[in-house]
């Protein structure tokens, strides 16, 4: 599901469990067996079901774990998510590690859910960014998805990007592309940072693959779809709430990016009970 996830979880647990759980392991005997239910306190959207299981097979391959639900799955308040059984130690030394994971997941597929919801009407699609944490940029990633946003690049490796900075060392827009195109793959997709209409139409004259429009006002955006047309796919950034997205996706835009998707991340509510046989 999502790459060198065991390391992930194994680094995860080393931070968190170290040499021992002292407390569990002075208190709960070894052999002894516990079942536990994860149940949603809040409405949202699951994601990370996968990566909590990893946390407690991880700890022991005798958990049994057995969902009720599936990422991408719409739960309400009161919703059982999943019931669990298996040594009593792994539960609890894997509890708050397994909820810190499928909180944070589910809160951004929570989130961009709601970012969906406003732009579907348009068919604007709406795209993640690189505020993430590090080391946690696939799930996070991963998490948009399920919430039904779409996955921009990953890294500074996998897409072009031309923002300003590259733009002022390079001597221009048409510079900078002409530079990329000698040296990068002609697969890689090429986008270009603008922030005015005539920063557009230099990109435009270059046929770059997507023109994003930055801190731009919805007029000023509208007005350069117009002039975009279908010559370029056009991505809007900057400033995106809840309140604004669906008058930017009126615009014309192809795609949003959402920095808040995993910068600024509600953990949805979930919590986990255990019982002793």
């Amino acid at each position: 599901m999502i790459q060198n996830l065991d390391n992930l979880i194994k680094q995860a647990l080393i931070e968190d469990i170290g040499n021992g759980d002292i407390t569990t392991n002075a208190l709960i005997p070894d052999a002894l067996e516990s079942s536990a239910t994860m149940v949603a306190k809040a409405d949202g959207i699951v994601a990370g079901m996968d990566v909590a299981a990893a946390v407690f097979h991880t700890l022991s391959p005798m958990v049994v774990w057995y969902p009720l639900v599936k990422d991408g799955d719409r739960v309400t308040k009161g919703t059982l998510l999943v019931e669990m059984s298996g040594p009593f130690r792994a539960l609890l030394s894997g509890e708050r590690l397994a909820l810190n994971f499928l909180q944070r997941m589910s809160g951004i597929a929570t989130m961009t859910d709601k970012f969906v919801a406003q732009t579907a009407a348009f068919g604007t699609k709406i795209l993640d960014t690189r505020k993430t944490v590090p080391g946690l940029r696939l799930l996070d990633k991963y998490a948009v998805k399920a919430g039904g946003g779409e996955n921009h690049r990953i890294g500074l490796y996998d897409m072009v990007l031309i923002k300003d900075n590259h733009i002022k060392v390079a001597g221009g827009i048409r510079n900078a592309v002409e530079q990329i195109r000698k040296q990068v793959p002609s697969g890689i997709q090429i986008e270009v940072e603008t922030t005015s209409l005539e920063e557009v139409l230099e990109a435009l004259s270059m046929k770059v693959d997507i023109i994003m429009l930055d801190n731009m006002s919805n007029e000023q955006m509208k007005a350069c779809v117009e002039v975009i047309g279908h010559l370029a796919k056009v991505e809007a950034s900057g400033n995106m709430n809840l309140e604004r997205v669906r008058e930017v996706a009126a615009t014309g835009v192809d795609f949003i990016s959402i920095g808040a998707l995993t910068h600024s991340v509600t953990a949805l509510d979930i919590s986990m009970n255990i019982k002793p046989y």
